[in-house]
């Protein structure tokens, strides 16, 4: 993982969050954990689309 280890991301995280702030952070986790939901639930709306056939009037002549 780029040579980073348990001691490298600690340090990390201590200056992300003194230069955000917790309360911006959790905002911005809130954002981004609302995102991926909304993204999971447009691709499984979709995968289900595609498997469901669609219906087609047959218009005799």
């Amino acid at each position: 993982m780029l040579g980073l280890q348990l001691p490298e991301l600690l340090i990390i995280l201590v200056i992300v969050v003194v230069l955000f702030g917790a309360s911006r952070l959790r905002g911005l986790g809130g954002a981004l954990g609302g995102s991926i939901r909304e993204f999971k639930n447009a691709v499984r709306d979709e995968q289900s689309a595609e498997s469901k056939p669609e219906k087609t009037d047959k218009v005799e002549s």
